[in-house]
């Protein structure tokens, strides 16, 4: 049994929240504060929550506490590289992030031209990617990508263009909130899966960074193509966390990467902020009880299982809620808080 609770941290509780997307750049209380009201937990003032968060998305640069370089970002989409590192890449791919939580809240609360405005805001991460490198690279302000470039510069955390704490590698699916999105931009879904199989197969990868921490999800979005996410899931748990030493991959940042852990132990992952669908892997567990709070969710438990002959190396089968049969390797928040028993059959 796992009781889901969390006294502090990134997450404002435990119950089935996002976990972390964010390095330190961006604008994160946004996808907190939308993530929290769209799975239930609505016990704050909404309308001075909102007020707070179209501020922060709309103030201009000299007056922008938390998006000093948003002028820009407001006027052309992206945030220009100016200064060599000043981690323009980084901000920009969080902004949109925050910028899509907003429209989802402007939505929930009837804002409907709110809506429009960030949602189309929140897709401006497609300006930054070059056909060239087929990668997300960083942009002038003329228009003009950055030269020379070096996709893989930061790898082992040297100063960067337009990236922090990582590479243009690292970051080059880091727009979890758009993932059809994505996968258009890097040729359609075979060429897709070929360019993220490639990040694993060639070592590209850092278990311990937080804007590729979704990646080995994002198979999920291709049909057919969901055990790679199994397999690799499996891999990366068995390799980076062990009860031992150094157990952790890196800085576990207020619980990041253990709860990168117990969400992948259980067999479900909250791939974005705001988005209400958790993609699904295999749970290491036969069996798992999560108890819900009853102040928020209509439920006493959800409860994962694993069914049929389950062997090392073996994939999902199929996916049942409640009885009935799903025919994708998504669950929705939403279905499995009013109560739920989740079979994975293998």
């Amino acid at each position: 049994m796992i009781d889901m609770y969390r006294e502090s941290g990134w997450l404002p509780r435990w119950e089935l929240n996002s976990t972390e997307t964010f390095t330190m750049e961006g604008d994160p209380s946004l996808p907190v504060i939308t993530d929290t009201y769209l799975r239930g937990l609505r016990d704050f003032d909404i309308e001075t929550a909102y007020e707070a968060m179209v501020k922060s998305a709309t103030t201009k640069g000299a007056e922008n506490k938390i998006r000093p370089d948003i002028d820009h970002y407001l006027s052309h989409g992206y945030v220009p590289l100016e200064e060599e590192f000043d981690n323009s890449v980084s901000h920009a791919l969080e902004y949109y992030i925050a910028d899509w939580n907003l429209a989802l809240f402007a939505k929930a609360l009837g804002k409907k031209d709110d809506y429009k405005r960030f949602f189309n805001q929140s897709m401006g991460y497609k300006n930054y990617y070059d056909k060239e490198y087929n990668i997300l690279r960083p942009k002038l302000k003329d228009g003009k990508f950055l030269t020379p470039f070096d996709p893989l510069l930061g790898h082992n955390f040297e100063p960067n263009p337009g990236f922090h704490e990582g590479n243009a590698w690292q970051y080059s699916f880091y727009a979890p909130h758009d993932p059809q999105g994505l996968i258009k931009i890097y040729g359609g879904p075979k060429a897709f899966v070929k360019r993220l199989q490639k990040f694993y197969d060639e070592d590209l990868y850092d278990m311990a960074n937080e804007p590729d921490i979704n990646n080995p999800y994002l198979f999920n979005y291709v049909k057919g193509e969901e055990w790679r996410t199994q397999k690799l899931v499996s891999s990366l748990l068995n390799k980076y966390y062990k009860n031992a030493p150094a157990g952790l991959p890196g800085n576990d940042d207020t619980g990041t990467m253990s709860t990168w852990a117990i969400y992948s132990m259980m067999g479900f992952y909250p791939v974005c902020p705001g988005d209400m669908d958790y993609a699904v892997t295999s749970p290491v567990f036969d069996k798992v009880t999560i108890h819900l709070d009853s102040r928020y969710y209509p439920g006493k438990t959800i409860e994962i299982r694993k069914t049929g002959s389950p062997k090392e190396g073996s994939y999902i089968k199929s996916i049942s809620i409640n009885g009935k049969p799903q025919n994708r390797f998504f669950i929705n928040h939403h279905d499995i808080t009013k109560g739920a028993v989740i079979e994975f059959n293998y």
